[in-house]
């Protein structure tokens, strides 16, 4: 089965439209405010409700979230569990690579001057280092690309949107990350799994009659 990039997004077309304005918004707020200016609007803004959900909701781009919904699909389809690893995968090591590569302070040592001014959620590890880009957030638009291309109801791409958003605030209100880092990890995300499906669902043998069952049929 021969796939073409322009094939990928046809499928995703929805989730690309909604990404891309997201996107151009994103451009938007970048050239009105600075790094600094973004990141105390969102730190100021804290709530107790707030910071008990939002430890919940940046686990949900975590590693570790993906790697049980790979075991959990396995048990019904191999091709899907292995789409899902892999493109978790291909994205975690380069967003790794990027994070050496550039080796940008977190907000705890950027703001290292003013740290009695930044907000932390109390039992959150905040770290220092490899701020730039968010994996997290790579992680979570990765995925919304990769289930909207196997969904056959495109409708859940707005909900996948929504799912990436959510996480990658939730980098920035836990002060993990600065939007750059969220925007960043955001576009890795998209275009590295558009590139990994046209590469890895052209297989035929992925498309085999073993490949499209599980562990339970």
């Amino acid at each position: 089965m021969n796939i073409s990039i322009k094939d990928v997004l046809k499928q995703i077309k929805p989730f690309f439209i909604l990404y891309l304005i997201l996107l151009a918004c994103c451009l938007a707020i970048k050239l009105l405010y600075t790094k600094d200016e973004i990141y105390f609007a969102v730190n100021v803004r804290h709530t107790d409700f707030l910071d008990a959900i939002e430890p919940y909701i940046t686990d949900l781009g975590n590693g570790w979230t993906i790697v049980i919904l790979s075991a959990i699909v396995a048990l019904f389809n191999y091709r899907v569990a292995f789409l899902l690893i892999t493109t978790f995968i291909i994205t975690s090591l380069s967003v790794q690579a990027a994070k050496f590569f550039f080796d940008a302070p977190r907000p705890k040592l950027y703001f290292q001057k003013e740290i009695g001014k930044l907000h932390f959620v109390k039992g959150v590890e905040i770290l220092s280092h490899n701020s730039f880009p968010s994996g997290h957030t790579l992680t979570a638009f990765a995925t919304g690309v990769l289930l909207t291309y196997l969904a056959k109801n495109k409708s859940w791409s707005v909900l996948l949107i929504i799912y990436g958003v959510m996480v990658g605030f939730s980098r920035m209100y836990l002060s993990e990350h600065f939007f750059e880092d969220v925007v960043g990890g955001s576009i890795m995300g998209v275009v590295l799994t558009i590139i990994w499906i046209w590469f890895i669902d052209s297989r035929k043998f992925i498309h085999s009659k073993g490949w499209n069952r599980g562990v339970l049929k």
